[in-house]
């Protein structure tokens, strides 16, 4: 079973020995917006639905069933509890939160780009949990005397489902996770020194780093003691769940975020253009590295059609409006609601739409709303291109927006490649799966996991590559346009 934290919803997913989702539950919670820019999570809520999609998927299921459980979650989100209540001292602080962008600014004048990217394949960027760490210590009352005594602990979803599963017995993260908090040697694997000197950050308040599959610890699910034998950050989990084992081989999640990782290998690889350097898992110490690109809204703006728009609603009506016109006529949005990811990292850009005319109809939003998400993307595959010299054939999709067939079509037209979709989505809860399965031999290895997983369709561009050119260079410039747009 996976329990799958995500930046909107927590599920639970029940598998069996074929990759088959046996039984399956989901349940939202609220965002809170306590100021532009800002983004935050009620730690007790997110511990509440975790536990209610859980206890929903195994009420009709023998507990003895159960085999093992894999923990896999929204990255960079910044928890930090009370040590001997376990109570939260602070809102999450959500990965998406741009609170700590002038701090973050600061550090670029003070020249520490060059060695944070060298230590920890990052870039500086309020994305990551170094800043929000600092910024809760400083900002809540005694938070900081509470640290320099032992009394807190930090960490991301991983390691606060981990504690409250376990009864508060285990403060532990893995290496996916670890590397995605900017304070984290990916080279030397350990926590850094001068990055926790420099953020004024105690080492007591930081979680054991284990392997990414092995026994993590015990919970108690209708009075058995289940293993929990993974946790892994979202998108290397799908990453796994593509069976995307081998160096080169690519895979796009198109959730509340869109992230494409490519598999490197035991080498890691740096960017030159923005990309990040991440750890994809360890494996009975086996080290796994990835190249990340990161677009911080893609399924977050259907949410913003549906929510604030009300120009759909439900998501699934996007394909259906969409499909109304034969294109954006003209029209060009930039979801910048939060900034841009990969490769611009600009902290500053905010939403903007482009092309509008006294024709434009819902149905041209829409659709510019979702090429928007696979222009994103085209950003990313254009700057790994560069960075790895690599022939890129195909990509393996999954998330829930790839559901959506427009957007699949547009991701191949764009990038004039094949787009695999599997027929199960579920790559970020199913890779969690494989590696609790490998680690408690419900798997027997790596390459028996590649019959598991299915293709539903597979998209093959189908506009010619002038018009592919057009198209992208009126996307580029509306970036551009947008740049000139801040705070």
């Amino acid at each position: 079973m996976t329990l799958d934290q995500g930046t909107t919803s927590s599920r639970a997913i029940l598998f069996n020995k074929k990759g088959q989702i046996v039984s399956k539950k989901q349940i939202e919670f609220k965002q809170y917006y306590p100021n532009p820019g800002w983004v935050e999570h009620d730690p007790e809520e997110i511990w509440f639905s975790q536990k209610s999609a859980l206890e929903q998927v195994i009420n009709n299921i023998d507990a003895k069933q159960i085999v093992a459980i894999a923990i896999t979650n929204q990255r960079e989100t910044t928890f930090i509890w009370d040590r001997t209540t376990g109570e939260p001292i602070y809102p999450a602080i959500v990965w998406q939160c741009r609170r700590t962008a002038g701090y973050c600014e600061k550090l670029k004048a003070r020249g520490l780009e060059s060695y944070i990217n060298s230590t920890t394949g990052l870039t500086i960027d309020a994305y990551f949990s170094a800043t929000k760490i600092r910024w809760i210590l400083d900002n809540v009352d005694g938070a900081r005397e509470k640290a320099r005594g032992g009394r807190l602990c930090f960490g991301t979803a991983d390691s606060w489902l981990l504690w409250k599963l376990t009864g508060g017995k285990v403060h532990a993260t893995d290496y996916s996770n670890a590397s995605r908090t900017m304070i984290y040697d990916i080279n030397k694997f350990c926590w850094d020194d001068r990055l926790l000197e420099e953020f004024d950050i105690p080492k007591s308040i930081l979680p054991e780093v284990l392997d990414t599959s092995g026994l993590f610890g015990m919970a108690e699910i209708k009075g058995r003691q289940i293993p929990i034998m993974a946790m892994v950050g979202d998108q290397q989990a799908a990453l796994f769940g593509q069976t995307c084992f081998e160096p080169g081989e690519i895979k796009n999640t198109y959730g509340t975020g869109c992230f494409l990782l490519c598999n490197t290998g035991k080498q890691k690889k740096t960017s030159r253009t923005g990309l990040l350097s991440t750890i994809a898992w360890r494996i009975k110490d086996e080290i796994c590295y990835a190249m990340e690109g990161s677009v911080f809204n893609a399924g977050s703006a259907i949410q913003w059609l549906r929510d604030e728009m009300n120009l759909i609603n439900k998501a699934s009506d996007c394909d259906t409006e969409a499909g109304k016109v034969k294109d954006s006529g003209g029209v060009y949005f930039v979801p910048a609601f939060t900034g841009l990811g990969a490769p611009y990292w600009d902290m500053h850009t905010r939403g903007t739409m482009f092309g509008i005319t006294r024709g434009t109809s819902k149905q041209h939003i829409v659709r510019a709303v979702l090429d928007s998400i696979a222009f994103q993307s085209k950003d990313i595959i254009e700057a790994m291109k560069s960075d790895l010299d690599l022939p890129l054939k195909s990509i393996y999709a999954d998330g829930g927006a790839c559901a959506c067939n427009t957007i699949m079509q547009f991701q191949a037209d764009i990038l004039g490649i094949q787009v695999y979709r599997p027929k199960n989505i579920e790559s970020t809860a199913l890779g969690g799966a494989f590696m609790a399965g490998l680690a408690s031999s419900f798997w027997v290895d790596k390459e028996s996991l590649r019959d598991v997983r299915e293709t539903d369709k597979i998209f093959y561009p189908e506009i010619e590559d002038d018009m592919r050119t057009k198209l992208y260079s009126k996307w580029q410039k509306s970036i551009e346009c947008a740049m000139l747009w801040k705070d």
